[in-house]
């Protein structure tokens, strides 16, 4: 290894699930532990952690320009009409949709959304991942 890439090349930055609570987010029933997610200081970083969803839980259809992969840990779902459950990896390529999913079970997740490689689209943490309080389901955007 030369000098310059000791100082280029950035270090591991670990995190532990434990080391936050449960954020509230957008959609009915789901809760969230964004381990890491983009920030004024690290704006390319991924919104990456765990989804946790309640028996219930649901979003509509809706679209990315960001490129994600989830993990189910727990649970089913019906995703797009199809039923997925533990070991089920989803990847969404840039630009995407999200068909509508639902839970009886709820369940875990691990998802981790990343900048598009062919839109540029980034993840989008604050406001969705952190709220105070959840809105209803027709005050949030579906196109982006």
């Amino acid at each position: 290894m030369t000098t310059n890439q000791a100082v280029q090349d950035a270090a591991p930055i670990f995190r532990h699930v434990d080391e936050m609570g449960w954020q509230t987010i957008r959609w009915p029933g789901e809760t969230g532990k964004m381990l890491f997610h983009p920030s004024p200081e690290n704006p390319t970083h991924p919104n990456a952690g765990l989804l946790r969803l309640e028996p219930g839980a649901h979003h509509p259809w809706h679209r990315h320009d960001f490129a994600q992969v989830w993990y189910i840990l727990e649970g089913e779902f019906t995703i797009g009409g199809r039923s997925c459950g533990p070991g089920t990896m989803i990847m969404h390529p840039d630009p995407h949709f999200e068909p509508e999913l639902t839970t009886a079970t709820g369940g875990l997740m691990l998802i981790v959304q990343y900048p598009g490689p062919t839109t540029g689209g980034r993840p989008i943490y604050g406001g969705r991942f952190d709220m105070a309080e959840r809105r209803p389901v027709t005050e949030e955007r579906t196109d982006l």
